[in-house]
């Protein structure tokens, strides 16, 4: 006899308007409060965006990114990165690092003084370390590239927004563009809140987040415009909440499965990527629960005009189908 381990019933019947107004106020307070937040304290920006000098070290021994980051702690030069450069066409003896230093105060790149003192740190546990290039970001291409970070979070959620106004509605488009909108700013609120390192693969997180989200939500709005074909004299309210409960063992396990994975990230995956998977990590729990209490209860409060005739071809198909199995 198979057994079949199940999260959720088949069939489920939570009310999840029932505190509508308590999750949505909570939602308008997570977003308000994770805006003073950044704008008080600030992000902690990393080398990325802060500027500094990016330096490539070589090596006949077997690289230790732990001892190497030991022995630069002493010299206290801030925000310091060391992964370790992986290539086919090393050879077996050839062991590649990658460091990058922040820019210290009052200087756009490190000087020779100080390269030297890192050279001199990293011999102590590695002597045959060697300086093969050494390249400087200033403050002005970081500048740049926080501009970039933030037209590219803009530019997605834009395009996210004209997809589900073309695919639904416009009321299925604004409550999806305003669970995004709530997603991202708490998750950089999160950032700001626990001064956790912010650069670039923050901002990948934070894209993936919005693509993550928006395809739940999808789902949870397919289904919806489904069943107000189906359920003509049902009360909006009501059909919504059926549509949700309906999508709800697919979400549950979606995020459960993602989460997983994440978690085995965030506790074995090390220094180098754990800003990146936190955020994913945040991003899929937000982004799930957004889904849920933020994109329907904005349509919700928007209405939506049932008269109309669908037009995606899709949900004409499910009318005709409708109508052919009632006959």
């Amino acid at each position: 006899m198979a057994f079949r381990l199940k999260l959720v019933p088949d069939h489920t019947n939570f009310d999840f308007f029932k505190y509508q107004w308590a999750t949505f106020g909570f939602s308008v307070f997570l977003v308000v409060a994770s805006i003073i937040v950044s704008v008080v304290m600030g992000l902690n920006f990393g080398i990325d965006f802060k500027g500094g000098t990016t330096i490539r070290t070589e090596s006949v021994q077997p690289l230790d990114v732990a001892a190497y980051r030991g022995a630069l702690q002493p010299l206290d030069m801030g925000d310091v990165a060391i992964t370790q450069v992986f290539d086919p066409n090393f050879r077996d003896d050839q062991h590649v690092a990658s460091i990058r230093v922040q820019a210290q105060e009052g200087d756009e790149a490190i000087t020779p003084e100080v390269i030297g003192q890192i050279e001199a740190a990293l011999k102590t546990v590695d002597p045959e370390v060697k300086f093969i290039s050494t390249e400087s970001v200033g403050p002005k291409v970081s500048g740049e590239l926080i501009w970039t970070a933030i037209w590219s979070i803009l530019g997605a959620t834009a395009a996210i927004l004209i997809y589900v106004w073309l695919r639904f509605e416009w009321q299925f488009a604004v409550g999806a563009v305003a669970a995004l909108v709530h997603d991202v700013t708490v998750t950089v609120g999160i950032f700001s809140l626990f001064q956790i390192k912010f650069d670039l693969t923050i901002i990948a997180a934070l894209l993936t987040i919005l693509g993550y989200s928006i395809n739940d939500t999808v789902v949870v709005f397919d289904r919806l415009r489904e069943n107000l074909i189906k359920y003509k004299t049902m009360p909006l309210r009501e059909v919504m909440n059926v549509s949700v409960n309906e999508t709800l063992s697919r979400t549950v396990l979606t995020a459960g499965t993602t989460l997983l994975a994440l978690i085995a990230l965030l506790v074995l995956g090390g220094d180098v990527i754990r800003g990146f998977v936190f955020a994913m990590t945040w991003g899929v729990i937000i982004g799930t629960y957004s889904s849920v209490y933020v994109a329907k209860n904005i349509v919700l409060f928007l209405g939506i005009d049932r008269d109309k005739k669908p037009a995606d071809p899709s949900a004409k198909f499910f009318t005709e189908g409708t109508a052919d199995a009632d006959n």
